[in-house]
């Protein structure tokens, strides 16, 4: 294992992918934190490789970075002696994206690429491609860490961990509510711990503790006073009615309206376009903007790329599973193994909640008894999402409709069979059995 004074060899999957900037700036800016010797960008799309990599360059020189940043198509020559390799492909990139937000609009059923229709056909694509890099990663070094914010991260990481690989997944959604919240209680994020449950992308905070000193132990929930003082602005972020916002009291993630009020975004979606075009657009600004020699630092458009504060996140967490920087034992909300957690769940399920995160993994905390209106929504989908690991491992149309008959938003057999159909039609040159 590295030591706290070493540097490292650190890997990124997807490095052509325009998040990589926003990844770039969090290592330079916390370089006494995780401090990397050498970082390899991997992508096979070689023109965007070489447009995000030199920028990547420039950011590291400008901020005094003494790291060295390459760029390469050759994965196994890449993943030789890295400490740790962060996952961001998409298979089928923004085209297939598009795909997954348009088709089951045609079944009447949300489209969007993590959750439902959509989230089944990334899954399928994602899963064969992310097991053979994390084997090519195994052979090259055992030891090394792999950390996924390749969605759907909690079907991707049970699909690695099932595996064997030493995996853990990573998702922005947790630390942009612990940024949000402090912001607007006037404190510094490193304050502010959550009580963060469910499975990625569908999760709750029940709770928002304050602590008393900044990565403390003690302090007291500030959640009624938060809902009560800000409940319009939060309630406006997560396009959720403020009523039942305050009626749950709880703040729902945002992939939570998808479920509450599936049918009137549908409507939504159906009259706004996808949100992959939207995505394309700003991507070609993006790319057109990183080829200019003389910027020296991420721009102010990659926000709206979304991904808001992966770079911290991402940090955090391998400096921990590394040793480096913060404290062993670091709490952050994470994808592990439920491990009787939930007592509801299998204890190979994927969930997202706080862990203690050393050398060793990351250990989920102790979580106070989920409430039923939560509970059956958490486990009905991980119930589909353990059909749906089953669809990507060993294939089959049969596989596929088992998975979206089981699906929340899906459940009833001709809608399940017209959205296999187009699932399998629109991704057939992704999938080896089809």
């Amino acid at each position: 294992m590295s030591t706290p004074n070493s540097t490292l060899k650190l890997v990124v999957v997807g490095g052509g992918s325009t998040y990589t900037p926003e990844l770039i700036d969090g290592f330079a800016r916390l370089r006494d934190v995780l401090p990397i010797g050498e970082l390899v960008l991997v992508d096979p799309a070689a023109d965007r490789l070489e447009l995000v990599g030199g920028l990547a360059r420039r950011i590291f020189a400008k901020q005094g970075h003494s790291g060295v940043i390459t760029t390469t198509g050759d994965l196994d020559a890449a993943v030789q002696g890295a400490d740790a390799v962060l996952l961001q492909l998409r298979v089928g990139g923004q085209a297939a994206r598009n795909e997954d937000e348009t088709w089951p609009l045609e079944c009447g059923c949300v489209g969007q690429e993590t959750t439902g229709a959509g989230g089944l056909a990334k899954a399928l694509r994602t899963v064969p491609v992310v097991l053979d890099i994390a084997e090519r990663v195994r052979r090259a070094n055992p030891d090394a860490w792999i950390v996924d914010f390749t969605n759907p991260v909690g079907v991707v990481t049970r699909a690695l961990q099932t595996a064997g690989h030493k995996a853990v997944g990573l998702c922005n959604v947790a630390i942009g509510f612990q940024r949000k919240f402090a912001g607007l209680l006037g404190v510094v994020p490193e304050r502010i711990r959550l009580d963060h449950v469910g499975l990625n992308h569908l999760t709750w905070e029940r709770g928002v503790h304050l602590l008393d000193e900044p990565g403390g132990d003690t302090g007291r929930d500030v959640l009624p006073e938060l809902l009560r003082d800000f409940g319009p602005a939060i309630a406006e972020d997560l396009e959720l009615p403020l009523p039942l916002v305050r009626q749950l009291g709880v703040v729902p993630s945002y992939y939570l309206r998808y479920f509450y009020q599936h049918d009137n975004v549908v409507e939504e979606l159906r009259h706004k376009g996808s949100r992959a075009s939207e995505v394309a657009a700003i991507e070609r600004e993006l790319l057109a903007m990183y080829g200019d020699p003389a910027l020296d630092e991420k721009p102010a458009l990659l926000a709206s790329r979304g991904g808001a504060f992966y770079s911290e996140a991402a940090v955090n967490l391998v400096a921990s599973l590394l040793g480096t920087g913060s404290p062993a034992g670091a709490v952050q909300v994470v994808n592990v193994p439920n491990n009787g957690t939930l007592p509801f769940l299998p204890d190979d399920a994927v969930i997202e909640v706080p862990a203690v995160v050393d050398g060793s993994g990351a250990a989920p905390l102790p979580v106070p008894p989920v409430e039923p209106l939560y509970a059956g929504l958490i486990a009905h989908v991980t119930a589909y999402e353990q059909l749906a690991l089953d669809a990507a491992l060993r294939g089959g149309r049969d596989r596929v409709f088992q998975a979206l008959l089981a699906h929340p938003l899906v459940g009833q057999i001709d809608l399940a069979e017209g959205l296999t159909d187009r699932l399998i039609a629109h991704n057939r040159r992704h999938l080896a059995w089809a």
